[in-house]
């Protein structure tokens, strides 16, 4: 889940690696009324402080161990000695092509992050790190492809990118270059401009595809045991809608889905919330499939809908502490007597999982599909100076109201269903499945009265609309 950054203009500055989803306590965002927010890519997940300098950026700079900071530590300045007796020897003695110091600087904090081993806590040149926010301000320029790595186990987040992970298309967004280039859910990613992604992470991958509206990118594909094939795609200006909306079942079941949690969207969700239950819905599918997470604070909010009290989840610090990120007041979905189902999948993470945790825990919802994505972590952003760019770093844990930590295990539905791989085009089964729950299975938040059960008529198949990408 994302840490808003604290630029006046969001859109002109940065987006989230779901962008990244980033989990932990955020501060609030601006809420802007508007639908056109989400993320072009699952870089499965982070968030955003930009503020400060981190720990050795002034040494880096200037080339010498004396220009830490006063009152370093006498050990750490002994173990420090080795990395300043290298950046000298390089600085002073290399005989090779002329030293890029800045070059040098940014390989040495990529160094660090690369040897924590967390597909997570990354580096980001400046360029990397501005696009790697945009998405999650508004619209953005680029192909509108989601994409994740996969391992193949099924799980996400790999890196770097080889023969046991690949970059998969998640979604494309409905009217995106992407979409209208054909490239599908489930393709692969293998080149970029004739270049490979092999031994590259998602971000840098995300970088290379991305680009100004009007300029072409070609991208090698494989798709299935066909022989890879490339496909030219125009980038353009891509308008997504994180949240939309419609009744099903002749208008007595209502149909939210969230496709991330950019700003803004919890203004979107509860103004379309209210929309549906002032039309008389007896009960609501929540869609979640797909979702890589966003501003965890979005995620609060609508978890607050439904939610009248109590603990959201709970964040534990790096030294072990825990506190309880409640509930915020004024609901406007809290009674039972509105059954809610919960539709998920494995590309369901983070701040999605915040949500969906919270709603099950709680016996508020009922969960449907399959088990989550698993990411149960925190990450900060932050902006390095001197045009350093910035990093996003794993800082807490975040565990559900009953203190289940999900990292790496994910959310287990207390129905599971996996959509048969035959489905005719057009349909959706698992929301089939989610109204006959609502009209006829109950959920642990109560059920429809029998005259609302009786009125709510079985969905034909096909009758559905196919649920819209992000």
């Amino acid at each position: 889940m994302q840490i808003p950054p604290p630029y006046p203009d969001p859109a002109a500055a940065v987006p989230d690696a779901p962008p990244s989803s980033h989990d932990g306590d955020l501060p609030a965002t601006p809420a802007r009324a508007t639908r056109r927010r989400a993320a072009t890519w699952l870089a499965v997940l982070g968030g955003a402080v930009l503020a400060g300098s981190v720990l050795f950026a002034g040494g880096f700079l200037l080339g010498r161990q004396t220009a830490l900071t006063d009152g370093t530590p006498q050990q750490l300045s002994a173990d420090l000695q080795p990395f300043w007796d290298a950046f000298n020897s390089i600085e002073q003695r290399y005989a090779g092509i002329p030293v890029d110091r800045h070059a040098l600087i940014e390989g040495a904090i990529n160094g660090m992050f690369k040897a924590l081993g967390d597909p997570f806590s990354t580096y980001m040149t400046g360029e990397a790190y501005r696009a790697s926010l945009t998405g999650l301000s508004g619209q953005f320029e680029g192909i509108g492809a989601v994409v994740t790595t996969v391992e193949p186990s099924g799980a996400q987040g790999c890196a770097p990118i080889g023969p046991t992970c690949t970059v998969v298309i998640v979604r494309t967004i409905p009217g995106s270059p992407a979409e209208r280039a054909g490239l599908r859910a489930g393709d692969l990613i293998l080149a970029v401009d004739g270049a490979g992604v092999t031994g590259r992470t998602l971000d840098d991958v995300v970088t290379m595809v991305r680009g100004p509206r009007g300029t072409p990118v070609t991208l090698r594909i494989g798709r299935g045991a066909a022989a890879a094939f490339e496909v030219r795609v125009v980038r353009d200006i891509v308008n997504p809608e994180d949240v939309t909306s419609r009744t099903v079942a002749n208008g007595t079941v209502g149909y939210i889905q969230i496709t991330s949690f950019g700003s803004g969207v919890a203004a979107d969700f509860t103004a379309q919330l209210r929309a549906l239950l002032a039309g008389g819905v007896h009960g609501l599918v929540l869609d979640l499939r797909g979702n890589p997470g966003g501003f965890v604070d979005q995620a609060r909010t609508i978890a607050s809908q439904f939610i009248g009290n109590g603990p959201i989840y709970w964040e534990q610090a790096a030294d072990g502490s825990r506190r309880a990120i409640d509930a915020e007041p004024g609901g406007i979905a809290t009674a039972h007597s509105l059954p809610v189902v919960v539709l998920v999948d494995k590309g369901t993470a983070s701040a999605s999982e915040i949500l969906a945790g919270a709603l099950q825990d709680t016996g508020r919802a009922t969960l449907l599909g399959t088990t989550t994505y698993g990411k149960g972590t925190v990450q900060e952003w932050q902006l390095l100076g001197q045009d350093m760019g910035g990093f996003k770093l794993t800082i807490a844990r975040w565990l559900t109201p009953s203190k289940r930590w999900i990292n790496g295990k994910g959310l287990t539905p207390n129905v599971l269903f996996q959509p048969p791989a035959n489905a005719p085009v057009g349909t959706d089964p698992e929301l089939d499945r989610a109204i006959q729950l609502l009209t006829g299975g109950g959920t642990p938040g109560g059920g429809p009265s029998a005259a609302a059960a009786g009125r709510v008529s079985a969905v034909a198949a096909g009758a559905v609309a196919p649920r819209s990408g992000g």
